[in-house]
């Protein structure tokens, strides 16, 4: 190697320190991906574990029911990790987070897949405009509902959580005036229901289940027949109420398969999903999930109270029974409260029984 000679001394080049620094560099890199692929390893194997308990033990605990809620978020991140761990040569991390992405679709192809054409009895059959809501027994104000039923001018109004004061004031802002048919369950708590309609309300029935009205049961005297109507309100999955709405939601299937779904209008705040199993049965009974059926999986009800986060979950429903189609749904803003709340038209094709 030819040398420089400088006032008698030999110049050396400075070839070590660059290569130190770059198997430090390396060695860093090493280290973080070690650190990435350990995080990566927790997350995918927590994932796995969701899954697992989705396909064995599904709702039977708490914490991984509320997780089966959020089939359609809670797993994205095996994605990610699966794209990233093909991409830095982790076959075995890959492979784990592909297994994960897997059961996602999976879980999540029924409700993906139950979009279908309108019925095409519906285009010439009777129809009529509804609005469902969980309004909050809290909400300080009806102004918003009031004016959006002032807006939708709907034929039936089915309302949750609906105090006497939450009613009062519709009925003084005018909201309920082209709705002179009305049962209200006066409570003040969020076990309040308002069911008012356009057309006369027979046959009442309330269901109780723990003490507190679960069902609220109607026939509605519609131009074309009569129409029956349940609606719904179940209690949250909470730790202390889990065993109460995994019962509720059996009650609700047990009392559908003993009725049986033709002509049946079911509405409400089921505090479910399609992750949830109970919510499943009470499909599989013979229940159309109106908002699935027009290809809106996704129009998300709750919560739209929290900060950035918009609504992860779909837990208001209009299910139809044969007979009955929901031709066209949307969600919309309930001011006050924290559901969305749910705009619907629905085609009568027969009389359900009274």
């Amino acid at each position: 190697m030819p040398v420089a000679a400088t006032g008698g001394s030999i110049a050396v080049p400075e070839v070590a320190a660059p290569m130190a620094d770059r198997r430090r560099q390396r060695g860093r890199r090493r280290r973080l991906l070690l650190v990435l692929a350990c995080i990566f390893w927790v997350i995918t194997s927590a994932l796995a574990v969701v899954a697992v308990m989705r396909i064995v033990a599904w709702d039977t605990y708490q914490p991984f029911a509320v997780l089966n809620d959020l089939t359609a978020f809670i797993y994205l991140p095996a994605w990610i990790i699966a794209v990233v761990a093909a991409i830095y040569r982790r076959p075995l991390l890959a492979g784990a987070a592909l297994l994960v992405v897997v059961a996602q679709v999976v879980f999540m192809v029924p409700e993906l897949s139950a979009a279908e054409p309108v019925p095409a009895w519906a285009a010439h059959a009777p129809s009529f405009r509804m609005v469902d809501g969980n309004v909050y027994d809290g909400n300080p104000s009806m102004t918003g509902y009031a004016r959006q039923i002032d807006q939708v001018r709907p034929q039936l109004v089915t309302l949750e959580e609906a105090t006497p004061p939450d009613v009062l004031e519709l009925q003084i802002d005018g909201a309920l005036a082209h709705l002179p048919y009305r049962l209200q369950i006066k409570r003040f708590d969020p076990w309040a229901f308002l069911v008012a309609s356009r057309y006369p309300i027979t046959h009442e029935h309330v269901v109780y289940e723990y003490g507190t009205p679960l069902i609220v049961q109607v026939t509605l005297g519609l131009p074309s027949g009569p129409q029956e109507v349940w609606v719904v309100h179940t209690v949250a999955p909470a730790p202390g109420a889990f065993s109460q709405w995994r019962g509720q939601l059996a009650v609700i299937d047990r009392l559908l398969r003993a009725r049986g779904p033709a002509g049946l209008l079911l509405v409400g705040d089921f505090n479910a999903t399609w992750g949830s199993e109970g919510f499943r049965q009470i499909l599989d009974a013979g229940l159309t999930d109106g908002a699935a059926a027009r290809g809106e999986p996704f129009a998300m009800t709750w919560s739209q109270i929290e900060p950035v986060v918009p609504p992860l979950v779909r837990i208001d429903h209009i299910l139809t029974g044969p007979g009955l189609a929901v031709t066209q749904i949307r969600t919309d803003v309930g001011l006050g409260s924290d559901h969305r709340d749910l705009i619907a038209t629905v085609a009568t094709e027969r009389r359900s029984r009274a």
